[in-house]
This record gives C-alpha cells, sequence and structure tokens, in this order.
C-alpha cells in the first residue's frame, strides 16, 4: 500500500516517470523471441493453481507454456529472461477506475486523511487550500477545485461547510470532492455561479443539503445535485489532459496494470482517448465507458464502434450510476441506516440516482442495441431497481433473462444473499470493491450494523454460486494497487484492525482471478487477455514474491518488478 501512496503523491505532483519511458523506448529493439524460466510462472488458467516451467512470447504473444527444456528446443534462438525466483502473472486487468479523474487529479489539492494523505481535521484543509493557492500564485475569481476529503476520518465528524471554506478563500469559487466521488462541497461564489440558493429545490436523484432551521445551503451536494460542479470541473482541467496522459499510464504500469480502465467517459474525452491511441502513445490498453446521458447519440454514432479495440484503446459499453455511496449514506437500502443521515430526517434509506422508470428505458435502448450494461450499484434496493429493468428489457424483446449480455454491476457492495442468485440466473457479474473493508469497514458497521457490513463486497459467496467476480479500486477513491486489493480480498481487516466479514475471506488465488481471468471475462476479453496460454497477448507482470505462498497479512508487501504489454517492459522498478 505505501509504494501506491508515494506513487500517488507523487504523480500529483506531476511526476514525469521518465525512466519507465525509456525503459519501454529502449525495449523496442529487443529480440522478438523471449522465453522466461527459472521462477513461479503462475498460468491462472484452471479453477486451481497451476504453474509452467517455461513460457515463450514472441511478436507480443505468448506461443508456447510448459516444460523448459520443450521450449528451448522449440525456441532455441529466444532471449532467455531468467526470473530468479521471482513470480510472473498475466498482466493485471483493471476492472473499474477512473483513468481520467486519475489525470485530473494532477490540477487539484490533495485532500485526503491517511494512509493517502495528511488531512485529520477541517482546519487542515483549509490550510492546504491557502497553501496551493499561494504556491500556485493562483489570482481572486480563478476556480480552486480539491479532492479526496472523507469527513468520516475528519477530527469533527463533517463535511466543511461554504463558510469555513469562506474564511480562507472569499474570493475564489471552490468545489471539493469528496473521497467518494458521490458528493462535494461549494464555496459561496461557487454556489452563487450555479445559481444554488435557499431558494433552490434539491434536484430528483439528489440533495442540495441546508444548515438546521434553515433553507440556507450549506455547500454540501450530494449526487444528482453535484453534477453541474463536478462537468463544470471536467472541462475546466479537460484543456491538461495531453500533459497528464503519459504520466497516468506510467502509474498504472507501475502497479502491474496492462489494461487500464476509464469507469464513465464523456464523447469528448473518448476522442481524446482514440487520438492518443491513433498516434502511438498507448503503453498500455484502456478501456472505456461511455456515459448513460450520450446512450442514445452515441449508439447513433456510425464513427463509434463500441467492443472493439483500436489501437490499444476501446469503449467495451455503457455506464449507468444507479445509486450512491454506503459511506455517504446516499447507496439506496432496503433498510434504513443507522446513523444520521444528512439532508434526511426519517427513514432514511438513501436514495436512488435515477427513477425506475428512466433505468427501464435505459436498459431497453441498450439492450436492444446489443450494448453492455455496467451499472453503479452500492445498496440491495437498487440492484432490485437493476432486476427489474434487466427483467422488463427482456420481456419487451422477447429475449430470454439468462442471454450472454454480461451485465455487470459495478460495486455490488451489499447484496442480499438470494441477489446472489439472481445474477447467476441473469448472467450478470458483480464487480466488488473489497477496498471498502480496509477504508470504511468501521464506518460500514456503525451505519449499517453487522450483517450488513459483513456482507460487504462478498466475493467468496459469489465464486462459489460459480460467478466470475471482479475486484476494483475505483481511483480516485481508493488509490490504483492491486496488490493492496489482493490484500483486502484475502484479509478483509479494517482500519482499526476488525476483520469485516470472515466468511467472505477471499484465498489469494480467488482474489488473482478477480483481477486476471476475470476481468477479462468482464470485458469480452477472455480470448485475448487474463491467462498466460498459448494465442493470447504476452501480458505479463513480474513480482518479488508469490502472493500464494507468502503470509496473507503480508500480501501487501509484495512489489511489482517489472510489466510488459504484448512483450515490450512498460515498466520496471
Amino acid at each position: 500500500m505505501k509504494k501506491s501512496i508515494v506513487m500517488l503523491c507523487v504523480l500529483t505532483a506531476v511526476f514525469s516517470c521518465r525512466d519507465n519511458k525509456n525503459q519501454a523506448e529502449d525495449n523496442t529493439t529487443t529480440e522478438t523471441t523471449q522465453l522466461f524460466f527459472n521462477g513461479d510462472i503462475i498460468t491462472m488458467d484452471s479453477e486451481k493453481p497451476e504453474y509452467a516451467e517455461a513460457l515463450v512470447e514472441k511478436n507480443g504473444n505468448i506461443v508456447f507454456v510448459g516444460r523448459k527444456t520443450q521450449a528451448e528446443a522449440k525456441h532455441s534462438d529466444a532471449k532467455k529472461i531468467n526470473l530468479n525466483g521471482k513470480t510472473l502473472l498475466p498482466g493485471f486487468i483493471d476492472p473499474h477506475s477512473h483513468f481520467a479523474m486519475v489525470s485530473n487529479t494532477m490540477g487539484q489539492v490533495n485532500l485526503n486523511s491517511e494512509p493517502v494523505g495528511t488531512i485529520t481535521n477541517i482546519n487542515d484543509i483549509l490550510e492546504r487550500l491557502k497553501q496551493y493557492k499561494e504556491e500556485e500564485n493562483i489570482p481572486d475569481g480563478e476556480w480552486i477545485f480539491g479532492w479526496g476529503y472523507d469527513d468520516g476520518q475528519l477530527a469533527e465528524k463533517r463535511h466543511p461547510t461554504k463558510n469555513d471554506i469562506d474564511k480562507i478563500l472569499p474570493n475564489n469559487p471552490v468545489y471539493l470532492q469528496h473521497t467518494s466521488g458521490h458528493m462535494g462541497v461549494a464555496n459561496a461564489l461557487a454556489l452563487e455561479f450555479f445559481e444554488v440558493s435557499k431558494d433552490t429545490k434539491s434536484p430528483e436523484g439528489g440533495t442540495i443539503d441546508r444548515f438546521p432551521n434553515s433553507e440556507e445551503p450549506t455547500g454540501l451536494v450530494q449526487e444528482t445535485a453535484m453534477y453541474p460542479f463536478v462537468g463544470f470541473m471536467l472541462e475546466k482541467l479537460a484543456s491538461k489532459q495531453e500533459a497528464f496522459f503519459d504520466t497516468t499510464q506510467n502509474y498504472y504500469a507501475s502497479n502491474g496494470i496492462t489494461t487500464a480502465h476509464d469507469g464513465m467517459t464523456d464523447r469528448n474525452t473518448i476522442r481524446f482517448f482514440q487520438s492518443q491511441a491513433d498516434a502511438g502513445k498507448f503503453k498500455i490498453d484502456l478501456v472505456a465507458l461511455a456515459g448513460y446521458a450520450e446512450l442514445e447519440s452515441n449508439l447513433k454514432d456510425s464513427t463509434l464502434q463500441f467492443k472493439t479495440y483500436k489501437n490499444g484503446f476501446k469503449v467495451q459499453g455503457t455506464k449507468i450510476v444507479a445509486d450512491g455511496s454506503p459511506q455517504g449514506k446516499t447507496a439506496y437500502f432496503t433498510k434504513p441506516y443507522l446513523t444520521e443521515v444528512p439532508g434526511c430526517f426519517n427513514y432514511c434509506r438513501g436514495l436512488p440516482s435515477l427513477t425506475q422508470e428512466t433505468l427501464n428505458n435505459l436498459f431497453l435502448k441498450a439492450y436492444k442495441a446489443n450494448n453492455q450494461l455496467f451499472v453503479h450499484c452500492n445498496g440491495d434496493a437498487t440492484i432490485d431497481m437493476i432486476f427489474n429493468a434487466h427483467q422488463n428489457a427482456s420481456k419487451v424483446l422477447n429475449e430470454p433473462l439468462n442471454k450472454d449480455r454480461r451485465t455487470i454491476i459495478i460495486h455490488a457492495q451489499f447484496p442480499r444473499p438470494e441477489q446472489l442468485e439472481m445474477f447467476v440466473d441473469y448472467k450478470m457479474e458483480p464487480s466488488f470493491f473489497t477496498n471498502h473493508a480496509y477504508f470504511w469497514g468501521d464506518v460500514h458497521l456503525e451505519n449499517l450494523g453487522k450483517e450488513r457490513a459483513e456482507f460487504l463486497s462478498p466475493l467468496v459467496s459469489a465464486t462459489r454460486l460459480g460467478l466470475k467476480p471482479t475486484n476494483h479500486s475505483d481511483a480516485t477513491v481508493t488509490p490504483i494497487d492491486p496488490i493492496f486489493t489482493l490484500w483486502t480480498a484475502v484479509n478483509r481487516v479494517s482500519r482499526s484492525g476488525v476483520i469485516i466479514g470472515a466468511d467472505e475471506r477471499a484465498t489469494p488465488y480467488q482474489a488473482l482471478q478477480a483481477i486476471t481471468v476475470n476481468a477479462a471475462y468482464e470485458l469480452f476479453d477472455e480470448h485475448l487477455k487474463g491467462t498466460l496460454s498459448v494465442g493470447k497477448l504476452a501480458d505479463f507482470v513480474i513480482l518479488d514474491k508469490n502472493p500464494l505462498k507468502v503470509e496473507p497479512m503480508t500480501i501487501k508487501d509484495i512489489q511489482v518488478l517489472e510489466t510488459f504489454k504484448e512483450g515490450k517492459s512498460v515498466f520496471k522498478q
């Protein structure tokens, strides 16, 4: 975890990764055939761990997996790569993060609490904002954006308010994004810019928080109420995309990722990514999800081809946001939260981001066009809504409920046990988020109670049912660090040391499947990636230790030594 946090902090300071870039460029002259041997080569090509003595890569593809003597006989001209006892795995496939948002953090103030940052209270936030304005010479009137604050980790146990921010930045519009990505705080000038006042009603699927016994906004905007602020922020930061692109993909590669993910991508950013790919600037693959607000226009756009790689980039499907954040208490449950919820005063169960009718229409349009859906969903009530939309679309189209659409439920954090069985029946797959066990496990116990909290991201139960669950970081919500994600899946230990659901602790092999073979399946890439098999892309990661052989609590200390994309080194420690 520490290595990823350091990398993220350096990334925010515009780390250039020149050495890694040169490493990739130097390897363009490497012999076209490479034979890897003398290490733990885990193929990930079976339900139980299997090892190979040797692997041969040629022209970017795997051409042999098996005994070393046979590899040497068939490929006598191959350059030999001695692993010296290290571990070779398929390159990690990122099931869900936000590549563009990771890039955008470089133009924002880092307001994360430990272990990602150093913020402990609201005064720390204010001091950091003041320092940022001074160091960056930001004039009055110019926007300032911050990211990553977590009210649950602040000493005051509350969100900052517009009044707090205005004490130190009265002359700059300011918007601070919550770590969940589902809410944020705006100061007076920012609220005024978007005409949010005491007379402004909360939008459907969102909340404008108010001061007690008043209609005056506190500055906290949740879910759909934050959309104007976030959209504007992304627009303002878009001009810096190209400058930060290479640094961002180097950051992913340094964590062993050979296929990155952008979990909700507007049309302009899709064009930008494709332009970078067409210019030959991709070192790793990138999979994007188009936004549901543009579904209809995207489906009509003949220049946009879904599910097809072009120079390392593809738009796989469409992302829908169906509810909010469990730690932010906006995820939608059938039973209420056990603690106070901002802006709600009775039987507070969170809220859906969309009506059932809107969700039904989106499913119908996507299913009719064979467009894969990825639906952000945390609470069990939202899962029920998704099932209803799936049933409705299948009925209208006269198609079987179990057609292989691979609708992916992103996060699927708190399903009821019987809902997992419905996933099987409907050929849906969950993409879990076990990092929550560490970062917010203690919070979930308090807000949701033991029964719900301990069934968080039930990877073991899902696997037992025959599902192919993946597991992700949702960066920038938690840092890009697949090794740490392995650790949280296997140990499920909270910040305070509490085990969050002992029965759902995965084996290290199950945890690896969630970021290799299962992740390839999620993206319909099982013929290309995810296992060390003949005919697949030579996407590898070399680790200093074998996750299957170390003590579970030490998994997080494993180091990524080198990352290969189609046989070329794109990162080397």
